[in-house]
C-alpha cells in the first residue's frame, strides 16, 4: 500500500492549512493580549485554553509546510502585531462572548477542511481541531450561561401540524406577509449577534487605529454593522420577536497603541467575509421573498466594502499572497 505520508498535499488542504496558520497566528496575538488584560479568573481560564490551542496549531502546521518544503506564511508576530502592556480595550464579558463566537466559527471551518481533506494525517488533524474546538465551545457556552451572558434566540411554540396551501407563503410582496418561520428567525438573530460583536470589535480597533484610512475604514464598517443589525430587528419586530441588546459599553475609552493596523484589518477583513457567507446561508433557507432581497442588498454593500479593505492591505503591503497555481504562461515567455 503506497505510504500516506508520501502523498503531496492536495491544493484544497494546502489552502486549508494555509489560511488557518495566518488566523491562528493572528489569534494568538489577541488571545495573548487579552489573556494578559484578563481579571475574572473563570474567563481567564477560558481564554487560556483557547490560546494553547493556536499555539499548538501553528507548531503541527508548521511541521506540515517544513515536510512538503512549503514556505510557512509569514502571518502575525507578538512583538510586532500587539502591545501586551497597553491599557485594556474589552471588558472580560466581551472577550468571553468573542471566543464563544469564534468557536462557532472554528466548527464550520474545521468542519469544511475535514471535508476537503484527503491525506490520512491531515484528515485525522483536522478532525482533532473539531473535537478542541468543541471543547471550547461548550466550555464558553457553559460559562456564558453560569454568568447569564449567554443570549438565546426566541422561542417559537409549535401546536399542530400544518402545509403550505397558499403560494403566498413564498411570494407574498405586495400586503401582509405571513410571520417567520423558525429557520428565518434563526438566521436573522444569529446575524445581528455577529454584527453587534463585530460593532464593538470595530469600535475598540477604531480607537487605537493609527492610520487615517484605517480608522475611516472601521468607522464606516461600524456604520454598516448597525445598519444591517437595524435591518434585521426591524423584521423580528415585525413579529413581535424581541432583539439582542448591543455591547458597545464593554469597550473601554483607551486610544492607546494595542493591535498593529495590519492585524486589525486582516480580522476585519476576515469578518465581512464571514458575513457574506453567513448572509448566503440567509437567503438559501428564506423561503420569503422579502427576506432574500434584504439579504442580497446587504450582501452586495458588504462586498464593496470587503474590496475597499483589501485595497488597504494591498497598498500598504499587508496583505500576504496565498499559495498559487503555476503560471505557465509567464514560464514559457521569452526572456526580455
Amino acid at each position: 500500500m503506497e505510504n500516506e505520508r508520501k502523498v503531496k498535499i492536495t491544493s484544497a488542504e494546502l489552502a486549508q492549512i494555509w489560511a488557518q496558520y495566518m488566523n491562528d497566528s493572528g489569534s494568538i496575538c489577541v488571545l495573548t493580549f487579552f489573556l494578559e488584560k484578563a481579571e475574572d479568573s473563570e474567563i481567564k481560564q477560558i481564554v487560556e485554553f483557547a490560546l494553547q490551542l493556536s499555539k499548538t496549531h501553528i507548531e503541527k502546521l508548521t511541521a506540515f509546510f517544513n515536510e512538503e518544503k512549503f514556505a510557512v506564511p509569514y502571518g502575525f508576530k507578538l512583538e510586532e502585531d500587539v502591545d501586551v502592556s497597553a491599557p485594556k480595550l474589552y471588558s472580560d464579558s466581551f472577550v468571553l462572548q468573542f471566543i464563544h463566537q469564534m468557536a462557532k466559527i472554528g466548527l464550520t471551518n474545521y468542519s469544511a477542511s475535514v471535508a476537503s481533506s484527503v491525506r490520512a494525517d491531515i484528515t485525522d488533524y483536522y478532525m482533532e481541531c473539531v473535537s478542541e474546538t468543541m471543547q471550547l465551545y461548550k466550555l464558553s457556552k457553559n460559562l456564558l450561561l453560569a454568568k447569564g451572558l449567554y443570549v438565546r434566540s426566541p422561542a417559537i411554540p409549535s401546536e399542530k401540524v400544518e402545509f403550505v396551501n397558499k403560494q403566498a407563503f413564498l411570494f407574498d410582496v405586495i400586503g401582509e406577509k405571513r410571520p417567520l418561520i423558525v429557520a428565518e428567525v434563526g438566521n436573522l438573530y444569529a446575524n445581528i449577534q455577529r454584527n453587534i460583536l463585530g460593532v464593538a470589535t470595530l469600535l475598540g480597533f477604531s480607537q487605537v487605529a493609527k492610520d487615517k484610512e484605517v480608522t475611516q475604514f472601521l468607522l464606516r464598517g461600524i456604520d454598516i454593522g448597525k445598519k444591517h443589525i437595524k435591518a434585521f430587528g426591524a423584521k423580528l419586530e415585525e413579529c413581535n420577536l424581541p432583539v439582542p441588546a448591543v455591547l458597545s459599553a464593554e469597550v473601554s475609552s483607551s486610544t492607546s497603541y494595542t493591535f498593529s493596523d495590519k492585524l486589525m484589518m486582516f480580522f476585519t477583513t476576515g469578518l465581512i467575509t464571514l458575513s457574506i457567507g453567513y448572509y448566503g446561508t440567509g437567503v438559501a433557507q428564506s423561503p420569503r421573498m422579502d427576506l432574500g432581497v434584504m439579504y442580497n442588498r446587504l450582501s452586495l454593500e458588504v462586498q464593496l466594502y470587503s474590496e475597499d479593505g483589501s485595497n488597504i492591505l494591498i497598498r500598504n503591503k499587508w496583505m500576504e499572497q496565498p499559495p498559487m497555481a503555476t503560471d505557465r504562461g509567464e514560464l514559457g515567455s521569452p526572456n526580455t
